[in-house]
């Protein structure tokens, strides 16, 4: 369950931050509280994540995968170029991710 709770805070939180990006400094209503509420479910989810995997584990595995699914909403919707570099650092948190989840047994619940 804790990867399921952990799955929620990473779609909740790209949601929340695409919201962002619409909110224009939180001057447009609607996106804002799409941040706000996102951003809670978000915390909420990985505060239960918290329970079972180690900290470390969990917030490598947030963050990265959000940052890999929030370049890529960048590049779908808002029209943001990913350079060279850019998709090669992507490619190596990707990797990273695989890593901890196949081979490290701090990931075992």
């Amino acid at each position: 369950m804790s990867y399921v709770f952990l799955a929620i805070a990473i779609i909740s939180e790209v949601i929340a931050t695409s919201a962002l990006k619409a909110s224009n400094g939180f001057t447009v209503l609607v996106p804002s509280l799409i941040t706000i509420v996102g951003y809670v479910i978000a915390l909420f989810c990985l505060s239960l994540t918290l329970k079972t995997i180690p900290v470390g584990i969990a917030y490598a595995i947030w963050s990265g995968a959000g940052i890999i699914l929030i370049s890529t909403v960048g590049w779908v919707l808002y029209k943001q170029q990913l350079d060279l570099a850019a998709l090669i650092g992507l490619g190596l948190m990707i990797s990273g991710i695989i890593v901890i989840n196949v081979f490290s047994k701090s990931t075992q619940i």
